[in-house]
């Protein structure tokens, strides 16, 4: 058995491996510490067990359990695919049409009841706004940061009203949403352009199936010319070819703003929490500070999201 570190994904918690047997087969073995979730690796095996396509289920072990334990952390094994994701190499209009066939069979697959107990539901919670408004309120505070954390508080100095407006307007749409409930479907939740893995072939798989949750379809549509790597060329005809492929569906537009906005707000949080909070994380830190400010490039996440808003006028 050969085993070769891959340095990717950004969970500190996760490490990730090829690992290749005596009969020259390739795995991808993921190494998880602590907490486990296990509808990260049920939900996907019983999609590829109903027959949708592109779904990247892991092995199962000699046990038929699609996971193993080892000291404190989880072993969970997959097929090596050898491609590279969404955001290397733009997908063909065959591709999109199929990733819009695959989307409306997953969010049209009935859930065994168990299973659908156990997944996480959407609740709209204030968590991440939260979040966000105390970083904002944390960076008037006398305290001394290392080099990025200071670059980050005059960033967010500078982006403080901008921020606060994403976080207000997130905030109004979610109490729409939790006012007026929409139908639930299973969706994957992270469907950005680094979750989509296309080899050589012109294969795809949707891969990174962490955090599945119960929410109105809207949760996974969000990313479709969204700005996440995904529509990024040509978005209008990339749509065009995904839903030719997902089949005719009204789109909520509230739902997808409220997404859109809420992705960026989460991801303000994620980064300012982990850059204000220690200076522990090396390279990764530069790597997270321009994560956080792509968001307000020009063609960036924000003005997307506000460009393609249909539930308010203009800014």
């Amino acid at each position: 058995m050969e085993i070769t570190f891959l340095p990717v994904g950004a969970d500190s918690n996760t490490a990730a491996y090829r690992a290749v047997d005596d009969a020259g087969v390739a795995y991808f073995v993921k190494l998880r510490l602590n907490a486990f979730d296990e509808m990260s690796v049920l939900v996907p095996a019983l999609l590829s067990e109903r027959g949708i396509a592109h779904i990247l289920a892991p092995v199962p072990a000699g046990s038929g359990q699609h996971w193993t334990g080892l000291d404190s952390h989880t072993v969970i094994v997959y097929p090596f695919v050898d491609g590279r994701d969404g955001y290397e190499v733009a997908m063909t209009g065959r591709q999109w049409t199929e990733l819009g066939t695959t989307l409306r069979r997953m969010h049209t697959t009935p859930l065994p009841p168990e299973l659908r107990r156990r997944v996480r539901r959407e609740t709209y919670e204030p968590r991440w706004r939260e979040g966000v408004r105390r970083s904002l309120a944390s960076i008037d505070d006398p305290v001394t940061y290392d080099g990025v954390a200071t670059r980050l508080v005059a960033f967010l100095r500078a982006k403080r009203d901008a921020i606060l407006d994403l976080v207000g307007r997130a905030e109004r749409l979610a109490a729409v949403m939790q006012a007026h409930p929409r139908p639930f479907v299973l969706c994957h939740s992270d469907l950005h352009a680094g979750n989509v893995l296309i080899d050589a072939g012109g294969a795809f798989y949707i891969i990174d199936w962490d955090d599945p949750i119960l929410a109105p379809k809207e949760r996974d549509l969000m990313f479709i010319g969204g700005a996440q790597g995904l529509g990024r060329t040509t978005p209008g005809e990339e749509e065009a070819m995904f839903y030719r492929g997902y089949g005719p569906t009204d789109v909520d537009q509230v739902a997808l703003a409220y997404y859109r906005y809420e992705r960026i707000v989460v991801d303000i949080a994620i980064f300012c929490d982990g850059l204000l909070s220690s200076p522990s994380g090396g390279d990764d830190r530069e790597q997270s500070l321009r994560y956080l400010m792509a968001n307000f490039e020009p063609g960036g996440t924000i003005e997307v999201a506000y460009a393609r808003d249909r539930t308010v006028g203009p800014r």
